[in-house]
């Protein structure tokens, strides 16, 4: 079942020729798009999802809640219907390379009547599940796997779930927490789930999970550090009003910081779920001005890109661009506390090393991050890893070096289908 791979597409990143100054407005969180999908899924009545992210990962979502019984109507575009049904079997769901998929549907597949099955693209059966697929054991589901522990896979269906106290090692990944605790309220006794193990990476991700639950109606328990308790109850329908992604946009900021220009995101809310003080602290860290007009968030260059020390630990998805910026500051750099991206799309520590040390770059590789010593850069072939966000490092790279190639910049549809294009205009007005 496991799906083909797309045609390769390269793609030559433009370089800019003066500074990036821009108003960008990009699709949804992939990240709020895929808690609100769930969440409507297991809700007891309809629900509307407002500016989702339309790419892959959510596309792939929507098939599989819909292969699950779920009905989600995605016609309108930028407004999503969501009609909870009885989930059943059998069902096949293709993951693509979604994290978000293998790890928050395996949990709704248990509340469901029958057999449904998991696969997706190659490199999606490398990435770790044991520790939430051991927890959903515990708990009463049948789950077969592949003989590594993860996909391919097979969840048994027994049309609910009892419950009750669980234990997970979320040091891999925090959607080992958020997938259990996404469907907990469903679960019979709810759930108490304990932590152990090194410290859980992206923190701000399972904030967003624990507020997005409360937001439909869960009673939700995290006064215990590494223990999340869920009661079981109703979750409601509801409109869930999508937020700008912040990942998304983090190389069009590097944009204007390489080229001392200036972009603003437009429609970014006064509060948000996203970790937005984190990333203003990093960027300003490296040299960048963010201010936050009404109604937008803006990151200026201030023609200095100054080599940084981070914990990356709470950001991790953004390591690939700041280790972009960091091989074009005036100095070395070192992004640390990111070993479980090693788990990621692809080994992103090791991906990058190749890849900026093959650009020029002075790369040291540590079990948890990498050591980037400026050094005269290169164009150069830059592989993309079928991964996104190692796309997104190249284009910023790209920008102030010229004949940076990617060699597939078509993952980029994972998340941002129209990237190529909106980089491509983004340097034409440089």
């Amino acid at each position: 079942m496991a799906a083909m791979a797309a045609e390769l597409r390269p793609w030559l990143a433009p370089s800019a020729t003066g500074p990036v100054t821009t108003t960008v407005r990009l699709p949804g969180s992939k990240s709020m798009t895929a808690r609100a999908l769930i969440l409507a899924a297991l809700a007891d009545g309809s629900s509307v999802i407002e500016a989702p992210l339309e790419a892959r990962d959510t596309t792939l979502m929507s098939a599989g809640l819909r292969a699950l019984g779920v009905a989600v109507d995605t016609s309108a575009g930028d407004r999503w219907l969501v009609e909870p049904g009885p989930l059943r079997g059998p069902a096949r769901v293709d993951v693509g390379l979604a994290g978000t998929i293998m790890r928050f549907l395996p949990p709704v597949a248990g509340l469901a009547e029958g057999t449904v099955e998991f696969d997706g693209d190659p490199h999606a059966r490398k990435r770790p599940m044991g520790p939430i697929l051991d927890a959903l054991r515990s708990l009463g589901v049948r789950v077969e796997a592949s003989p590594t522990g993860g996909l391919p896979l097979t969840v048994h269906g027994a049309g609910q779930v009892e419950g009750g106290e669980a234990v997970v090692d979320a040091s891999g990944s925090s959607q080992f927490v958020s997938g259990l605790l996404l469907s907990a309220a469903r679960f019979s006794k709810g759930l108490t789930l304990r932590h152990a193990g090194p410290p859980v990476p992206s923190a701000p991700h399972l904030r967003m999970t624990t507020h997005m639950l409360r937001a439909a109606g869960a009673v939700v328990d995290e006064s215990v550090p590494d223990v999340w308790v869920v009661e079981p109850g109703p979750l409601r329908g509801r409109t869930w009003t999508i937020e700008p992604d912040l990942s998304g946009a983090l190389p069009f900021f590097a944009a204007a910081m390489v080229t001392g220009g200036a972009v603003t995101l437009a429609g970014w809310p006064a509060a948000s779920w996203q970790p937005v003080e984190r990333l203003a602290e990093l960027l300003t860290a490296f040299g960048a001005e963010v201010t936050r007009p009404a109604g937008g968030l803006t990151v200026r260059g201030t023609g200095t890109l100054r080599g940084v020390t981070a914990d990356l630990s709470e950001v991790s998805e953004m390591t690939p661009v700041l280790a972009a910026l960091a091989a074009l500051a005036d100095g070395p750099s070192e992004l640390r506390g990111v070993e479980h991206i090693r788990g990621h799309e692809t080994d992103r520590i090791a991906a990058l090393a190749a890849e900026l040390t093959k650009l020029g770059a002075g790369v040291t590789e540590f079990r948890d991050g990498l050591r980037i010593e400026p050094r005269p850069l290169r164009g150069a072939s830059f592989e993309t890893y079928a991964d996104h966000r190692m796309a997104h490092a190249a284009a910023v790279v790209g920008l102030s070096v010229p004949g940076v190639r990617l060699t597939d910049v078509g993952c980029t549809s994972k998340t941002l289908p129209e990237f190529p294009e909106l980089w491509a205009g983004l340097a034409a007005r440089s």
